[in-house]
């Protein structure tokens, strides 16, 4: 009796070894996988930065950033490319080549909304940070009679290279104002360059110029040419604003050197750059990305002409393309800095789209 009560003992105690070893397995198997999701969740990633071409203001743009964000825990490194700008950004967002990008804002909501170059397709990005603005300028020759938009019919008008984001400008400028390429005596399909040539040898009576402010092939042209700016105003300016989101009021200053130097202020339109990345990002990784460029804004190391005044109030507000949802938790998180800075910009008169950019750039990357 007493051996089978020890048997009986023994087989309870190797039931309650194996049930204690199951349980421990199962604490175990829950540790390592929490350990995995710890472990994915902090993973640094690798970013291929799609810019645009090298003597534009996008490719040195992504050189600075690219210190700013291998900085972080978060980012192993940061590879920055030459790219064909905007919709080839989008596409190679799309198609996974690049995880980071700079675009033109009316490209962007054409590519969210599946339209334009992507009819049938609708982009799967976001926002990290709205940029600075290229804004439209139109330059005519002094002896051409053009003073407005309306005046353009009939005369010969530069709109940029074809499919560029300055012949996507002059296209729509057009058209708010109620005319197309039809109207005009002749249409040149110039890049700056040659339309400050074509303008100075008498051959083109106005040309498009869409980049930062100031544009040095407009700042050559006016050395060697009397030229006046036409101003994009009133019911055409009005137009565009109603039916494209993504333009916004601008002035460039009379009096400021550094902006032409000009006797009257010019009023015109411009379209932000966006820094963009795929939807699929990490919260943490988006966040810690749009941190890192806020808090590089607001120090001296800035070298960049197209961000040296950027005003980083304005990154997470106004933008056609929604905020990463990384991004957002930081622009919220700043709640009274965030003020803060729009109220400094305001006294110093950076604030409004017409001050927003001191890019010394020459060409638009888009």
């Amino acid at each position: 009796m007493a051996t089978k009560s020890g048997l009986w003992v023994a087989g309870l105690a190797c039931v309650g070894l194996l049930l204690a070893a199951c349980g421990n397995g199962d604490e175990a198997g829950q540790t390592d996988a929490n350990s995995s999701a710890d472990t994915q969740s902090t993973e640094s990633v690798s970013l291929i930065f799609g810019t645009g071409g090298t003597s534009g203001s996008y490719y040195p743009i992504g050189g600075a950033l690219k210190r700013v964000f291998e900085d972080s825990d978060l980012v192993d490194q940061v590879q920055v490319v030459s790219t064909g700008a905007s919709v080839q950004n989008i596409n190679n967002i799309e198609d996974g080549t690049n995880q980071l990008a700079i675009v033109m804002s009316d490209v962007a909501y054409d590519a969210i909304n599946g339209q334009g170059q992507f009819e049938g397709r609708e982009a799967d990005i976001k926002t990290i940070a709205g940029l600075y603005p290229n804004v439209v300028q139109v330059v005519a020759t002094a002896n051409s009679g053009i003073e407005s938009v309306a005046d353009m019919k009939g005369k010969r008008i530069g709109v940029g290279k074809v499919g560029s984001g300055v012949e996507q400008s002059a296209q729509k400028v057009l058209e708010a104002a109620g005319m197309s390429y039809d109207d005009l005596a002749r249409v040149s399909h110039t890049g700056y360059a040659d339309s400050v040539t074509e303008m100075s040898n008498g051959n083109l009576d106005a040309a498009f110029f869409t980049s930062g402010v100031p544009n040095s092939s407009i700042t050559g042209l006016m050395q060697n040419t009397d030229v006046n700016f036409v101003n994009v105003d009133g019911e055409t300016a009005a137009n565009l604003l109603d039916k494209y989101p993504y333009y916004e009021k601008y002035e460039i200053p009379a009096g400021a050197p550094e902006r032409y130097d000009l006797d009257n202020a010019v009023n015109t339109v411009a379209i932000r750059n966006l820094l963009i990345v795929p939807a699929s990002m990490s919260d943490e990784v988006s966040r810690d990305l749009a941190k890192r460029f806020y808090d590089y804004l607001g120090t001296d190391k800035v070298s960049v002409g197209a961000l040296k005044q950027f005003d980083r109030s304005r990154m997470g507000r106004d933008v056609v393309v929604p905020l990463a949802a990384g991004a957002q938790s930081f622009y919220d998180s700043l709640g009274d800095d965030a003020a803060s800075d729009a109220s400094d910009s305001e006294q110093t008169g950076e604030g409004s789209a017409s001050d927003s950019s001191q890019d010394q750039t020459q060409a638009s990357d888009s």
